[in-house]
């Protein structure tokens, strides 16, 4: 789908709601219920975002927080100290990339990335990385939640928004209740939706590296690729082509144990000369279809003269004669035969074998595909197109009620949780306006800087500077992001 449909398909969305929104509200008829309705169900629509908030989950915030008050004081204490080197490390970081792109020094990768659906994000993946940034962002607010509770902080609410395109979530703290606790307190709020956030990523590391021990009851690996889907109107679609769930396990001889077997046959099959197939002149002479009006040069250029789909062209070498022949064969007589890559491989004692070659130029090739109980699949063509007309998977199911796509949809949701998780704490603990990291510098100015700076005019000079400095540094960011996205 086109940018501009998916731009207007957005707006039309937003601009319709908003309307329909502003003449409920203002109708004589509907104003009343529709009010009640939405004070009943906590939801509000303002220009392109729609929230909705709820009292609904403040017991079990109360719960949790009280639960091992010792444990959680310890947990999020260990919090704090990571939402202040990260906050060091993000400035430092962001702050060296800025230099190095002014200095017209390479920079291999963006540490923050504009993420457009359409641009730099598949349509197809679009569902990981909203669900990702919904996961990430309750799991953050949770950890404020939690944190608050555990400091004797009213939780008034928890919330979810969608801004856009983007959803999110949001908690409601008590103001007046955050100032009164001590700046040590403050931090473990604070740091605590950064320090879920890199909770996340540490889990989601761990299951992408022992996913394949987790699959073991219902998926093999390390025998063959399992074949998840087929592009179609390609070269191997078809009712004799391949189908989704055939395990492949060799392409002409070369075995396949898993995807980078499959990389590394389909490359070698590149490089090197097609494979021939033992045969003897007397079944030769037997199968040859070579029309008999064509001559020697015609022969070499093609000896079936373009007359038949299901043979194929072959040349063999008559030592004896010391020349080469040309014969008109049944492509499909090679997947019974022994293969072969040069004329002593068929050698056989008193009998007149030979290794017959598919004559073809030198980009195409003559493939079998072994898969399953099925009969070879033979491909004529380049291998790259073998290659991008197939995507697989390690993971062979053990049954035929196991989804395919399940190994590929943990893997893939994991690795959106690592690097939008990973992103979020780089983005919170800088000290920016509106930012986590704005209150976390706030706080850990107050506690470090009280006994050494009495003054609380220097102090907030101090923090306005820094604020200042972070706020313009992500925005530059953004900024070089944008441009090297777009450029």
């Amino acid at each position: 789908m086109l940018q501009t449909t998916w731009i207007a398909l957005i707006l039309g969305f937003w601009s319709s709601l908003y309307l329909l929104d502003a003449y409920l509200k203002s109708h004589k008829t509907y104003s009343r219920h529709y009010f009640k309705f939405l004070e009943r169900t906590g939801f509000s629509i303002s220009i392109c975002q729609c929230r909705w908030y709820s009292t609904l989950f403040n017991r079990s915030f109360v719960r949790i927080g009280q639960w091992r008050p010792r444990l959680l004081r310890l947990w999020f204490t260990i919090g704090v100290l990571f939402g202040l080197v990260a906050m060091l490390l993000s400035v430092c970081l962001l702050t060296l990339l800025v230099i190095n792109t002014l200095r017209k020094e390479p920079v291999e990768q963006q540490v923050l990335t504009p993420v457009m659906p359409g641009v730099n994000l598949p349509t197809s993946h679009l569902s990981y990385y909203l669900l990702t940034l919904l996961v990430c962002g309750i799991l953050h607010e949770m950890g404020h939640a939690i944190a608050a509770v555990r400091e004797n902080v009213r939780v008034n609410g928890f919330g979810l928004f969608l801004l856009i395109l983007y959803p999110g979530a949001y908690v409601d703290l008590s103001s007046e209740h955050l100032q009164v606790v001590s700046p040590l307190r403050q931090l473990r709020i604070y740091c605590a939706g950064v320090w879920h956030n890199f909770v996340i990523v540490i889990f989601a590391l761990i299951v992408i590296f022992i996913l394949p021990i987790l699959l073991i009851p219902f998926y093999s690996t390390g025998s063959a690729v399992v074949i998840t889907q087929v592009s179609e109107n390609s070269a191997v679609s078809g009712p004799r082509g391949l189908a989704v769930g055939d395990p492949v396990t060799s392409i002409s001889g070369c075995r396949v144990t898993d995807i980078e077997d499959w990389h590394a046959c389909v490359t070698h099959s590149i490089k090197e000369e097609s494979i021939g197939h033992c045969l003897s002149r007397e079944k030769i002479s037997e199968l040859d279809a070579t029309p008999k009006n064509l001559t020697d040069v015609a022969k070499a250029v093609d000896c079936c003269n373009s007359t038949s789909s299901t043979h194929l062209c072959f040349r063999y070498h008559i030592k004896s004669k010391s020349q080469d022949k040309y014969a008109c064969l049944p492509a499909r007589m090679t997947t019974d035969r022994p293969m072969c890559k040069y004329q002593s491989d068929c050698y056989i004692p008193k009998a007149d074998m030979v290794c017959v070659y598919p004559a073809l130029d030198n980009v195409t090739k003559l493939l079998q595909v072994f898969h399953g109980r099925k009969p070879p699949l033979l491909f004529l063509g380049h291998p790259l197109d073998l290659h991008y007309s197939v995507v697989l998977s390690n993971y062979v199911p053990k049954s035929s009620i196991i989804p395919l796509n399940l190994p590929y949809v943990l893997e893939t949701f994991s690795k959106y949780l690592i690097s939008l998780s990973g992103a979020l704490v780089i983005l919170n603990v800088v000290p920016c306006y509106a930012l986590d990291g704005q209150w976390i510098c706030h706080s850990f100015i107050e506690l470090s800087l009280t006994s050494v700076i009495p003054d609380r005019e220097i102090r907030g000079l101090i923090y306005s500077v820094i604020i200042l400095y972070g706020t313009a540094l992500l925005l530059v960011n953004v900024i070089l992001a944008m441009w090297m996205l777009f450029t």
